[in-house]
């Protein structure tokens, strides 16, 4: 064992009775360590969690990429585009592209029982995934497609049921313009979701692509656009330029050239607001980090202070300064690792009780979710832990320069 962890060890772990003074200042430097990292773990949790639920319902809604027409207007009606089968094959190919499926939009009004509400009706087709709007029904089921026979069932939101006091298996009428007629369908509600996204929650109603189709007289190979999932939000670059790669200068059987819009692109606002929220967790880590940095060297040199009769007879007994400042760097490391334990006994317990019992709650219609949401990864807690200690332990360096100022004959008769 080195001569300078042997004695920071001898110092660290001696349980002898008299050290009045450096007992509280190293509880305290323990403390504030702790709660500094604590804070850490919860703040960058906190953020990752919100930015993927937040990315993860907009997607929910749009997916990560949309394919319609050139000449579709920028509200949330669709123009007619055709995709023929040799461009699905190579989207079906492509590496980053999981999951694509045709869709087709159209605004209209429901009626029920003599109230009104606008919507926007989201045809869908059997490739649909699923995944997203599973996850949050509330009530009833999925829609299901046969090839010969149109589904006349939808699927509205909580919010929209709530407002019109609908519910599941009752029959609703929807209004829609298109070349100038009002046309009406009476469709029959077959599930409710709650995303907790009331912005896009009291539009969206999801039913059968082919009532879309019939209500813009469109033929079965035409729809309102192509939606494109890759496996993940990171790879979004990746499966973009492949989907442009293939659908990029092409043109329809209608003459109309594709539009490839990626859902940064959408919702720019959103994913704006997201990319903030990065700056908020440097604002609190800094913050966090000076916190226990101060605490640490305020402990480190009360440290310093009562063992400055040790210091000077090591002085006398021929160690230099190195030598007996990384004695004390070795008892800031054993200080330092034990206040990052409490922290990541504090933090992590923090986040597993909001991810499992989410006592604290939030307006949905302010911030999209219903509660704080976390997300934890061993690798973020893992990279927090290393570079607060490494910070923590350059900041001592600095303190630990007062032992050069120690004179051994008068530290010697310090008392």
């Amino acid at each position: 064992m080195k001569f300078e962890l042997f004695i920071a060890k001898r110092i660290h772990f001696n349980k002898e009775e008299g050290k009045k003074v450096s007992r509280p200042a190293v509880r305290i430097a323990i403390g504030g360590i702790a709660m500094g990292l604590a804070v850490m773990i919860v703040a960058v949790a906190i953020v990752i969690g919100f930015k993927k639920e937040v990315r993860n319902k907009v997607v929910g809604f749009g997916s990560h990429i949309q394919v319609t027409s050139s000449y579709s207007n920028k509200t949330y009606e669709t123009e007619v585009a055709s995709f023929p089968i040799d461009i699905k094959t190579r989207l079906g190919e492509a590496k980053w592209i999981k999951h694509f499926h045709e869709f087709a939009n159209l605004p209209g009004i429901i009626n029920a029982d003599g109230n009104f509400q606008g919507i926007v009706l989201k045809g869908i087709d059997q490739q649909f995934d699923w995944n997203f709007f599973q996850s949050n029904l509330k009530e009833g089921e999925t829609l299901t497609f046969e090839d010969s026979v149109t589904n006349q069932n939808i699927i509205i939101s909580k919010k929209i049921a709530d407002m019109m006091k609908i519910k599941i298996n009752e029959k609703i009428l929807v209004y829609c313009v298109t070349e100038g007629h009002v046309r009406v369908r009476p469709l029959t509600v077959q599930g409710i979701y709650s995303t907790g996204f009331g912005e896009y929650d009291k539009l969206f109603v999801l039913c059968d692509k082919r009532i879309v189709q019939r209500l813009n007289n469109w033929n079965e190979d035409e729809c309102g656009g192509l939606e494109i999932l890759t496996d993940d939000y990171e790879h979004l670059d990746e499966a973009f330029d492949e989907a442009y790669d293939i659908l990029g200068n092409r043109f329809d059987k209608n003459g109309k050239s594709y539009q490839l819009k990626s859902i940064k692109q959408i919702n720019p606002q959103i994913f704006s607001w997201l990319d903030l929220l990065d700056m908020n967790v440097i604002v609190i880590l800094v913050l966090m980090a000076l916190v226990a940095g101060f605490t640490m060297i305020s402990g480190l040199l009360i440290l310093i202070l009562e063992r400055t009769n040790m210091i000077g007879i090591l002085k006398a007994l021929g160690a230099n300064n190195w030598t007996i400042r990384r004695i004390f760097l070795c008892q800031s490391a054993f200080l330092i690792g034990k206040g990052l334990l409490i922290g990541n006994v504090i933090g992590i317990a923090a986040c597993l009780i909001q991810k499992y019992f989410s006592p604290i709650k939030l307006d949905p219609d302010v911030y999209y979710v219903e509660a704080v949401p976390v997300y934890t990864s061993t690798l973020n807690i893992l990279l927090i832990n290393i570079v607060a200690f490494l910070i923590l332990l350059l900041i001592t360096i600095g303190p630990s320069y007062i032992i050069t100022k120690i004179n051994p004959a008068k530290s010697i008769k310090f008392e």
